[in-house]
């Protein structure tokens, strides 16, 4: 059994680790017990969309807005309120590209809709892609580790939107921003922050397509961005559709400002690019593990997810393989070790470690021969 153990044992990917040295001082400057519309509530919520912006680049004539229920919600405003108006064309490699095809084949029911799919650990051919249409895709996909390598595939000259929910890659990735005309991400992701909100990033073409174009179903109150046909400016200025939570606008307001404190988005790249790093060097002289993205440049520096490759557990039937996964994840909990470390539900059985930039990377190193240990320890019986 190691003697190190790291510091922080939150390896979970969503919600994440909070910033290094966060407590719940943090908060102190919470508006608790005071509306949002308030002067000083829309200033708060208003400062968590300038530092968005100011931190991760994005230019000055894309609006950025806070919605309501997190990722999932901000994806689903952009679903339900901008396709229908052309051809859309969904990528899915993991469960969350998996829902937004759901959503749009089986709820919408749009159609005209063309699905590329690909198992866990790969991309589609992002050839394949017609940019006449609209493009629905994700960047980092959490549950598989598997991210785009970059944006070069995305066509300077599209006609359709290209719609990217990017939650798990936001504050670690460069994400090209003239390539993305909508772009999502949650509090609870890369920057650690509390639950339940979305962010929402509109280019002037998704401006235009939302005042231009009206679907044919009706939509919810908490998906509507138009009135009379024009955008509701104030929902890109920090007056929200529903009531947000003040202790979370301010714990993201902490998050944003420790970010900007260190650097900006090349310093939380480069923290989560060592973290990966670490375990990518470690996977290299480990027999018994390997990544489950099959190219070294789709590989995740966030949701980094991890399959067993030794012998002995790949010649087991798949339940059995599942449960020495399970085992291991548990072992490490049991020890304290690392936290909500075992895949997602829906991936293959195996590893997901957290290396976002709220990680330490030596709380990563302190972890790899923990997980060493586990798997001895398992595969002893």
């Amino acid at each position: 059994m190691p003697e190190i153990r790291p510091a922080n044992p939150q390896f979970s990917s969503g919600p994440c680790a909070k910033r290094p040295g966060w407590s719940l001082d943090a908060l102190k400057g919470a508006l608790v017990g005071r509306s949002h519309r308030s002067k000083p509530g829309k200033a708060k919520l208003a400062k968590v969309i300038d530092l968005s912006r100011e931190i991760l680049n994005i230019p000055a004539d894309y609006r950025i807005g806070i919605v309501p229920a997190s990722d999932t919600g901000a994806v689903e405003m952009a679903l339900w309120s901008l396709l229908g108006a052309r051809g859309v064309d969904m990528l899915a490699w993991e469960s969350f590209g998996k829902d937004w095809v759901t959503d749009v084949a089986k709820q919408l029911k749009l159609p005209d809709v063309r699905t590329f799919t690909a198992p866990y650990g790969e991309l589609p051919d992002l050839t394949q892609v017609d940019w006449t249409r609209d493009v629905v895709f994700t960047w980092n996909g959490t549950t598989s580790g598997v991210r785009v390598p970059n944006g070069d595939w995305i066509s300077d000259s599209r006609e359709g939107l290209a719609i990217c929910d990017a939650t798990s890659a936001t504050f670690a990735m460069d994400l090209p921003w003239s390539k993305l005309d909508v772009v999502t991400w949650s509090w609870q992701k890369v920057l650690g922050g509390e639950a339940a909100h979305g962010m929402l990033v509109l280019s002037p073409r998704a401006v235009e397509r939302l005042e231009s174009y009206k679907p044919a179903w009706p939509l919810p109150k908490i998906f509507r961005m138009t009135k009379d046909g024009k955008i509701v400016e104030g929902i890109f200025k920090g007056e929200t559709i529903n009531t947000p939570s003040m202790i979370a606008v301010e714990d993201a307001i902490d998050g944003l400002t420790w970010a900007k404190e260190i650097g900006g988005l090349p310093a939380l790249i480069g923290r989560s690019q060592a973290n990966l790093k670490a375990i990518a060097d470690w996977a290299a002289r480990t027999d018994w593990v390997d990544f489950l993205p099959v190219k070294a440049e789709t590989r995740s520096c966030t949701s980094i997810c991890l399959k067993i490759v030794d012998p002995w557990a790949t010649a087991q039937p798949a339940d059995a393989q599942a449960e020495i996964a399970k085992k291991l994840a548990s072992l490490l909990e049991k020890e304290g070790v690392a936290l909500d470390a075992g895949a997602y539900r829906d991936a293959p059985p195996g590893i997901r470690i957290w290396g976002g930039a709220t990680v330490e990377t030596a709380d990563i190193e302190a972890l790899l021969p923990w997980l060493d240990w586990a798997y001895a320890t398992v595969k002893a019986g």
